[in-house]
């Protein structure tokens, strides 16, 4: 069988890359080009683990094939940190204590990235609503948001 040859942005830099016409991006992602941030937790695009920017819009990387992405932008969670500085939502992840397995994390941070880039002030009810497509198994979901929450607040001070 014939690997395409892909050329994508991911994470501002430029990569090719070859694979098969059935691999997933979250598969290509982790086993291509070793970015390991995403998770695969349901492989059905039920659980929001996989959750990826792809050119400016919130997917789930294990419904999208990696033959799709050619000319595209591709943006994960090793791409939220600059150099040492984690990203406001990071930090305030680490802050609230907003995981426990890490599983569902990066695609959390991933998501309310997104949200907080469309809405830099959204009600608690917004946050929750936003996040509802991600899935988590050990939090209770009340420190994720309340990370969320106050990633809004330092994203607007600083």
């Amino acid at each position: 069988m014939a690997k395409h040859h892909i050329e994508a942005t991911v994470n501002g830099d430029d990569v090719e890359f070859l694979c098969e016409t059935e691999e997933t991006l979250l598969d290509v992602l982790r086993d291509t080009l070793h970015l390991t941030g995403s998770k695969e937790g349901c492989a059905s695009g039920d659980c929001g683990a996989c959750s990826v920017m792809l050119d400016g819009r919130l997917v789930c990387s294990c419904l999208v094939l990696g033959c799709e992405v050619s000319g595209r932008r591709v943006e994960t969670i090793e791409g939220m940190a600059k150099g040492e500085s984690l990203h406001p939502l990071q930090q305030q992840f680490l802050e609230h204590a907003a995981l426990q397995c890490g599983i569902c994390t990066p695609g959390f941070i991933v998501a309310g990235k997104a949200l907080l880039e469309r809405n830099p002030n959204p009600t608690e009810t917004e946050i929750r609503y936003w996040l509802a497509g991600n899935l988590c198994r050990c939090t209770g979901y009340d420190k994720i948001v309340s990370a969320v929450k106050d990633a809004a607040v330092a994203m607007r001070k600083g």
